[in-house]
């Protein structure tokens, strides 16, 4: 399977992958080396989801604060699960 650049992965797309290694290395049919590989591979795509999903947060306070308000509220999951 040819794998994307980091860099030309959309957000979807990165945890799609993270989701596939994870399954993959709970599977404990690889070698060391694939292993290391996959883990690698990983930790850099959950790095980039990390930046993608900070940027996204900075765009909507921008967006937020030129529309007049200044703040956002904190979004509390358990609120929104009832």
């Amino acid at each position: 399977m040819a794998r994307k650049k980091l860099e030309n992965l959309s957000f979807e797309e990165s945890l799609k992958e993270l989701e596939q290694i994870v399954q993959n290395l709970e599977a404990g049919e690889l070698s060391l080396e694939e292993a290391m590989n996959f883990f690698e591979r990983g930790l850099n795509l959950s790095q980039l989801s990390q930046e993608k999903l900070q940027d996204a947060e900075q765009k909507i306070q921008m967006l937020i604060t030129q529309n007049g308000q200044q703040s956002l509220a904190d979004f509390n999951v358990a609120e929104n699960e009832q």
